[in-house]
């Protein structure tokens, strides 16, 4: 099939939490052991919104350890999942710009990788 006959798929817009390690000039701050990432990111299917997040990413100088999906919008709220007005905002960017928006960091300090 030639891609002039292939049906385009929808971007879609998923949220992934991801992990990441230390690296040098990561930008975390000192005494971080590392981080939790919200983001939201475009792609046809979840694999290849994980794949641009983990690129970006490393792109940025972080250390991308493990991606936990969290899926579309709407299997979000098929889950019962409360998404607020600023969230769907940021989504909508994600989706406009074809592009993976981080939403939130929260840095680890300690030995165990929690946050305090």
């Amino acid at each position: 099939m030639s891609d002039a006959t292939k049906e385009k798929r929808p971007q879609q817009i998923f949220t992934l939490l991801v992990e990441v390690g230390r690296k040098a000039g990561d930008g975390l701050p000192d005494g971080a052991t590392g981080a939790a990432l919200i983001c939201y990111a475009s792609g046809v299917d979840e694999a290849e919104a994980v794949r641009e997040t983990v690129a970006i990413l490393k792109q940025a100088e972080l250390a991308p350890l493990d991606v936990t999906g969290y899926g579309t919008r709407d299997e979000r709220l098929a889950q019962g999942h409360y998404i607020d007005a600023e969230e769907t905002a940021l989504m909508e960017r994600a989706r406009a710009e074809n592009a993976v928006i981080v939403a939130q960091m929260t840095p680890f300090f300690g030995e165990d990788g929690s946050a305090r």
